[in-house]
């Protein structure tokens, strides 16, 4: 049995965490062994650790927006060829509930500095390479770290769009994405159909989605985030119709989830492949989900598809998205018959502070009743817990 987290006092929990900036988003970042084993009090304490829910999370430390509402939950792993493994956790600003379905490819880009810096994985002089294992997608990722003098080390000249200034690039190469919550890279078999008398593709690497070409929807495709959240009736339709995509994708009711993912594709205005809109899946990104690129720079490749037919003819590979806040590249790797089979970009991350978040005590206790959940449900779709490990002089803590 896990042993109870450290109190400070009678109503009140000390746990670990470092905050870490990865790509565009930002979140706590969670070893495993310090937070509850059940699934439902490891919700509670991080809905009570980002102040969810709450338009501005104003009593934790989200920052009231899907992109800096997220935790990663890291752990050694004794899997053949993995380091450690990731589990990836969305929590909801607005209501108690964290979804535990998809991957984030941004927030990903700090798990091998985290787990370096853990003393989960020995640094190498120069590079250190780590592969991670996304629990949410069951995907493998192999990131390259700089580590000169065996250091984790953030300064750099690297930049990327959405986020200010510059630092040390990580690369991240996915290396079986296809079909990440699905099975298949079209899971309908079709590179086109139509939902509401719309044309769209039905696509899953690294992220499932639904893509849609911008002119069918009424509008431009480069307009700024802000003017496609306040267009509620363009809101309306795309949720009417990713209902339907998660339906035919094999993935149910999707009413209350994250996944999949829209979207809204149109020819690139400034030298690219594509413009992008990326919806979360209610509102539209400020920038781009790296997993949301990788699929969408697959199916710009992928004959019959509804980006294939908007992208700009080029060499297969980089691939350069186009979206709100500048571009991002994704390089693939094709086999001969033309298909993925990896995907790699650069992204960069910071270590922004590390210390202990305080949280209530009630946040991490499970009801009695059986089926007593509330609004407080984690994904039932979600994965198994982290392969757990005993340490020297405390066996029954929670590692990977």
């Amino acid at each position: 049995m896990q042993p109870s987290l450290p109190a400070l006092d009678g109503a009140s929990l000390r746990i670990p965490c470092v905050l870490m900036r990865g790509g565009t988003s930002r979140g706590p970042f969670f070893l495993e062994a310090d937070l509850p084993e059940h699934p439902e009090a490891r919700d509670g304490v991080l809905l009570a650790a980002l102040g969810s829910p709450h338009a501005l999370q104003v009593d934790g430390i989200g920052g009231g927006n899907p992109l800096t509402s997220k935790v990663a939950i890291i752990g050694r792993s004794v899997r053949p060829g993995i380091d450690v493994e990731y589990l990836f956790a969305q929590v909801a600003v607005d209501r108690p509930h964290v979804d535990l379905s998809p991957n984030c490819g941004n927030m990903l880009s700090a798990v091998a500095p985290f787990a370096i810096e853990a003393g989960l994985v020995k640094a190498q002089t120069g590079e250190t390479i780590v592969r991670v294992l996304n629990r949410n997608t069951s995907t493998v990722v192999e990131a390259v770290v700089q580590t000169p003098h065996g250091r984790v080390l953030y300064d750099g000249a690297t930049a990327i769009d959405g986020v200010p200034g510059t630092a040390a690039p990580i690369r991240l190469t996915f290396l079986d994405a296809m079909g990440s919550k699905t099975g298949a890279l079209l899971p309908t078999g079709a590179a086109r159909e139509y939902i509401d008398n719309m044309p769209v593709t039905l696509i899953d690497y690294a992220m499932p989605m639904v893509l849609l070409r911008a002119s069918d929807l009424g509008i431009a495709g480069d307009e700024r985030p802000e003017d496609l959240d306040a267009n509620a009736p363009l809101l309306e339709r795309l949720e009417v119709i990713r209902r339907e995509a998660g339906q035919r994708m094999g993935l149910g009711d999707v009413a209350g989830r994250i996944i999949p993912k829209v979207g809204v594709l149109s020819p690139a205005r400034h030298g690219g492949t594509i413009t992008s809109r990326y919806f979360v899946p209610h509102r539209c990104h400020r920038n781009h989900a790296v997993t949301g690129a990788l699929c969408t720079a697959a199916a710009c490749r992928l004959p019959g598809s509804i980006a294939f037919d908007l992208a700009a003819p080029g060499p297969s590979s980089p691939v350069t998205l186009e979206h709100p806040s500048g571009r991002i590249e994704i390089d693939l790797s094709l086999d001969d018959a033309g298909h993925v089979e990896r995907a790699s970009l650069v992204r960069t991350a910071r270590r922004i502070f590390e210390g202990s978040i305080i949280v209530p005590a009630s946040a991490a206790i499970v009801p009695r009743a059986e089926g007593s959940r509330g609004d407080n449900v984690h994904d039932d779709h979600a994965p198994t817990a982290l392969l757990r490990i005993p340490r020297d002089g405390d066996d029954d803590r929670c590692v990977a």
